[in-house]
């Protein structure tokens, strides 16, 4: 699987312009609905912010990888978001979030889709390096050839 084959020009959002963590993840699902992910917002949506509620997303370092298995789902993608200023999001080291991926997977995938990528980008997030070139990219196909490394 491929990381950068699931992220279309359209969930990518270069800086975004967002208030809060709920309004953060309702425009990067708005990216994954025109990308032709999603058949149903508000129950992905749902799914996703089900999921914060269980414990936060803000895995360290500055990102956030908000997710969520749905029937509203029709096929597996990402959306990324670098915020334009930073964003309390009660990570597990305490510090705001400025960078932002979302995973979407259709609720009958097999087995642990959602788990096999959360697993390959947080293997990628704990390099100083890719993290610190993340931050730098200014455009989907920066952000594409970067993920290529994945």
């Amino acid at each position: 699987m491929a990381i950068a084959e699931l992220l279309d020009s359209s969930s990518v959002f270069i800086p975004l312009e967002a208030s809060g963590k709920e309004e953060i993840i309702r425009a990067m699902i708005g990216g994954l609905e025109q990308s032709g992910c999603l058949t149903d917002k508000a129950a992905y949506l749902e799914a996703v912010l089900n999921r914060e509620q269980t414990g936060s997303t803000g895995i360290g370092f500055g990102v956030a990888i908000p997710h969520g298995k749905s029937k509203g789902v029709s096929r597996a993608g990402i959306a990324f978001a670098r915020l334009s200023r930073p964003a309390d999001w009660a990570s597990l080291d305490g510090q705001p979030v400025q960078a932002v991926f979302m995973i979407a997977v259709p609720e009958a995938a097999e087995g642990n889709e959602h788990l096999k990528i959360l697993i390959a980008l947080s293997r990628k997030l704990i390099d100083d390096q890719f993290r610190s070139s993340l931050l730098q990219v200014r455009a989907a196909a920066e952000l594409n050839l970067l993920l290529e490394t994945i």
